[in-house]
């Protein structure tokens, strides 16, 4: 396996999120171990039981009392409209290239199906098309900013 391709794994591995990769390509074997992520994974299973088993009886006394208090304030500070969301882990770019236009700017008319964004997500540039026709009022997210999933990008009214 030459250099470049295990480097190419090596940045694959860090930037998406993998927590272990193992390749095997005729007589050569590589296995490549993220320690921040594994180290993370299994901590987080550890964490879970003890809250699920110490938790329940606090959380359905303090349910009503924090649903109640906390539901004015976010009403009132949620945004009108459409929320379009990150449907995947990767980076936000508003144009296909530095030197193009935004696909889009607040105050933009859209339309079902246009083109909002691209996510880039494991080197591949994935288009990210509006599911509701309205007019940009927000964007989220800055130029080159890393994006979960599930991650609000626009606000569509």
């Amino acid at each position: 396996m030459d250099l470049r391709k295990l480097k190419t794994l090596i940045d694959l591995v860090s930037e998406s999120g993998i927590s272990e990769l193992e390749v095997s390509e005729g007589e050569d074997k590589v296995k490549i171990v993220n320690a921040r992520h594994s180290g993370s994974v299994t901590n987080t299973p550890a964490a879970m039981p003890m809250n699920t088993m110490v938790i329940p009886a606090p959380i359905q006394q303090e349910i009503p009392t924090a649903s109640t208090s906390a539901a004015a304030p976010e009403v009132s500070s949620a945004p009108e409209g459409f929320v379009q969301k990150s449907p995947m882990v990767g980076t936000f770019y508003r144009s296909p290239n530095p030197e193009a236009p935004a696909f889009v700017n607040v105050g933009d008319t859209v339309t079902v199906g246009q083109t909002l964004c691209i996510i880039e997500a494991m080197k591949l540039l994935n288009e990210i098309e509006s599911e509701k026709a309205g007019v940009i009022k927000q964007i989220l997210c800055e130029n080159g900013q890393g994006v979960e999933f599930d991650q609000p990008l626009f606000i569509i009214a």
